[in-house]
């Protein structure tokens, strides 16, 4: 805690303190243990009483705090607790009795009827600033054992995302150095087109890919990445896309929604005949809400592992980690087609 907060917190402890004092002893008109602030004396009899009272409150709240509480009771000594917590009330409690019959003496306050019952009221009272000193402490070290919970899952939860979006600069090279070697022969200028769009592309994931991002940007990358595979594939694939947005200025976490248009093409049948192979995908954000639709053709070689990989199990647990409750994901086979739709309240 910072010095500026202590001082802020003794303060305000100081003045809760000064405030009891004050309306107990002069604004109240209390009668405690034949003790008035108004006696036919004249005198504030009660002013005097409870500013040792006063003290034996403040003695067995601060004990509760600094000492009975993180000392004895966090440290499963509970028996030990117990007996020393009420040993000590009871002591107190005979201290303050025994000042207030000094005080009987001094003051000429004989109605024993008002003072009949002086240590139970006392012990009652007592009892009640020592409950009152637990209960705050004990509140207080849970309200930091949740912070610190809290901070310890943040900082799991930050590692893993760390973690999660390192595995995608590996996987998402390797399948662009698998695809432009396969041109390497083939068509080597059709090769050197597609090296250079995937540098531009990892360019944006080494330098632009942040925490966040705005959605323009994720965006425009995802196009560039759908023209590189349209570059690549050429007639082989019947592809249809579009992109729309709303507001480009809304951020999403980058490197989201590659992953899965990446299986998109990956695992795209490769029918003899190219019309029965095909690719559709359709992104759009309206009101801060955005859609991922994507759908392309399988054959039984590429279906084996269509719903798995390290893309789309990174992209599960990136959703969970990020979006909770704020996204749907689901991915599902249909025919000789493959679907996966996503939905994010950005």
């Amino acid at each position: 805690m910072s010095t500026t907060k202590s001082i802020q917190k003794i303060a305000l402890h100081l003045l809760i303190w000064i405030l009891n004092y004050v309306l107990i002893a002069f604004v109240i008109g209390a009668d405690w243990n034949g003790f008035e602030n108004y006696a036919e004396s004249g005198y504030n009899t009660l002013a005097v009483a409870y500013t040792y009272g006063l003290i034996s409150n403040v003695i067995l709240f601060y004990l509760q705090v600094f000492w009975l509480v993180p000392k004895i009771h966090m440290r499963n000594r509970k028996a030990t607790y117990y007996v020393l917590s009420f040993s000590i009330i009871v002591v107190i409690s005979l201290i303050e009795t025994y000042f207030d019959y000094i005080l009987y003496d001094l003051f000429e306050i004989y109605d024993t009827d008002e003072f009949s019952d002086n240590f139970s009221v006392t012990i009652a009272i007592n009892i009640f600033y020592s409950v009152a000193g637990f209960y705050y402490i004990f509140r207080l070290a849970h309200k930091k054992s949740e912070k610190e919970k809290q901070l310890l899952k943040e900082e799991s939860l930050t590692a893993e995302l760390k973690y999660l979006k390192a595995q995608l600069n590996p996987h998402f090279l390797f399948n662009g150095i698998n695809s432009v070697y396969h041109l390497i022969g083939k068509n080597n200028e059709l090769a050197r087109d597609t090296l250079l769009q995937f540098s531009e592309l990892l360019r944006y994931q080494l330098y632009e890919s942040g925490t966040q991002i705005i959605l323009e940007k994720e965006l425009a990358f995802v196009l560039q990445y759908i023209k590189m595979e349209k570059t690549r594939k050429g007639s082989d694939i019947q592809l249809t896309y579009d992109i729309e947005f709303e507001n480009g200025t809304k951020k999403i976490v980058p490197l989201l929604l590659i992953p899965i248009i990446e299986n998109t093409f990956k695992y795209c049948s490769n029918h003899t005949n190219d019309s029965d192979n095909s690719i559709n995908i359709h992104i759009k954000e309206v009101g801060g809400k955005l859609s991922l639709h994507c759908t392309n053709t399988f054959d039984e070689i590429t279906s084996e592992n269509t719903a798995g990989g390290i893309g789309l199990i990174n992209v599960k647990r990136r959703l969970s980690l990020i979006y909770p409750e704020r996204h749907e994901l689901s991915i599902h086979k249909e025919n000789s087609h493959f679907m996966v739709n996503l939905n994010i309240d950005l």
